[in-house]
């Protein structure tokens, strides 16, 4: 590149939409005058371009973030493999730079993207800005991939380098002229935003900002790390981060989160819950890490046996389960907090996934799609590999006879019923006896709590030990093929 005092280097935003330990933008800003542009590439990404949630979550996301770069950020929509060449030819730039992405088809766009710039004399500079560790460099001693979390995190993960500090904001940042070429549009007009407002529901619960994701990550860990071990499994608690959607959108790093964790060890009662946090962040990078090294993740069972297993396509009980009509109060709670929020919380989301698949027999893609369009939170490698792992099927799942049981799962972990009561209030009036199982009430609790079953609260749609049994006996005939 030539000299940096009157070089031109686009920095192309993607799942990095920070100013605070961005290694490529930092380097950018090293290089000379910035052009920072954001495309929204629905061109590429086929069959998983963003769902609703996601894109919406996405337009508050980027207009906080061109906020913070003075209004200077440049939008355009297409093909990026088309665009990005044309753009550097446009606004004379020596260099494009960016962080690296790892969907299977980003992979493939970005590879022929880096050679065509390279072609045309332009460098390409790339960086790690989404994980703490790159997927090719955890191997097993003979080279090969690991397929099982605990190994990999353990004797691979936590056997490397720690990860790297954060990167500060660059102090000093130049940018292009505001010149806009070639088509940039505005905000508005990606469309993001849903044709329904929908999206006004979950405006109620979520400040989308790189500094509010930094302050969520800051009090999790002064005041909520402590308890995390014992509490994150109740989904009542505030007792979890909830920084997947910041993560996942990169408006905070990994990196960040794991340095403000480990610099608290000294300050929390309970090492467990920090090591507990930790392996957290390990299972988000487990969960790339597999999408890497086993690119049919998202759309293929990763153990083949599940292709001749004998799903139903009983289409009611799919749309009762999306709905939270089910009859299950914990299973209704979670499916409407993730309407109203964006979000459910990581125990219900196992205890959901396992009734769809198991009690309800219906293919594990479809609670995957439900959950790509409705999740804030909805990343390919986390989505794929977690209904992987719920249906059996995945490197490192859940055997399949380990099936959720929808009444004790919420006995144990909702014991007093408060999350059922946020959720589904019409059951507000039961007794924290009756709250799991309504159809076990005698009819007088049901009238006193004002319940008529099959009108204002649906009946049970499966019966969990029946349902049980014929799960049980689906996956005897896979093991047979």
């Amino acid at each position: 590149m030539r000299d940096s005092s009157r070089a031109h280097v686009i920095f192309w935003f993607r799942q990095d939409l920070r100013m605070l330990d961005n290694p490529a933008f930092a380097e950018a800003c090293q290089r000379g005058f910035i052009i920072p542009i954001y495309i929204l590439d629905d061109v590429n990404s086929g069959i998983h371009k963003l769902g609703s949630a996601s894109r919406w979550w996405l337009n508050s996301a980027l207009r906080d973030l061109d906020d913070s770069l003075g209004g200077l950020l440049r939008f355009y929509a297409g093909d990026a493999l088309t665009l990005l060449p044309q753009l550097a030819k446009a606004y004379n730039a020596q260099g494009v730079f960016w962080n690296r992405c790892y969907e299977p088809w980003r992979i493939n766009r970005d590879t022929k993207l880096k050679q065509r710039l390279i072609d045309n004399g332009i460098e390409v500079l790339t960086a790690n800005g989404s994980l703490l560790w790159e997927p090719w460099q955890v191997l097993k001693n003979n080279g090969e991939a690991y397929r099982v979390f605990t190994p990999y995190y353990r004797r691979g993960c936590l056997s490397m380098p720690a990860p790297r500090s954060p990167i500060p904001i660059p102090k000093h940042i130049r940018y292009a002229p505001p010149d806009r070429k070639l088509g940039a549009c505005t905000l508005t007009d990606l469309n993001l935003l849903p044709n329904i407002d929908w999206h006004l529901k979950l405006s109620k619960h979520w400040d989308i900002s790189e500094k509010n994701a930094l302050r969520c990550a800051t009090d999790f860990v002064s005041k909520r790390l402590t308890d995390y071990r014992e509490g994150r499994n109740f989904p009542h608690d505030s007792k979890v981060s909830r920084l997947s959607p910041y993560l996942r959108f990169g408006q905070i790093s990994p990196n960040m989160v794991w340095f403000l964790a480990k610099n608290s060890s000294e300050k929390i009662e309970s090492a467990e819950s920090l090591d507990m946090f930790l392996s957290e962040l390990g299972w988000r990078e487990f969960s790339y890490y597999t999408m890497y090294h086993f690119p049919e993740l998202p759309v293929k069972n990763l153990q083949t046996r599940f292709d001749k297993f004998p799903w139903r396509s009983e289409f009611s009980h799919l749309k009762a389960w999306e709905e939270g009509n089910t009859g299950f109060p914990l299973i209704d709670a979670g499916m409407r907090e993730l309407w109203e929020t964006g979000y459910m919380h990581n125990r219900v989301r196992m205890v959901v996934g396992s009734f769809l698949v198991k009690n309800l027999l219906i293919h594990w893609h479809y609670g995957q799609r439900w959950f790509w369009d409705c999740l804030v939170d909805a990343d390919l490698a986390s989505n794929s590999a977690g209904w992987q792992w719920v249906a059996g099927c995945g490197t490192d799942a859940a055997p399949f006879f380990r099936i959720f049981n929808p009444i004790t799962q919420s006995e144990k972990f909702d014991a007093e019923g408060k999350y059922i009561r946020r959720f589904v209030p019409q059951l507000s009036s039961l007794s924290n006896k009756d709250i799991h199982a309504p159809w076990m009430a005698s009819p007088e609790a049901l009238s006193a709590a004002r319940i008529k079953l099959g009108d204002n609260y649906p009946r049970p749609i499966v019966d969990v030990k029946s349902s049980r049994a014929l799960a049980l006996s689906a996956f005897e005939h896979t093991k047979s093929v």
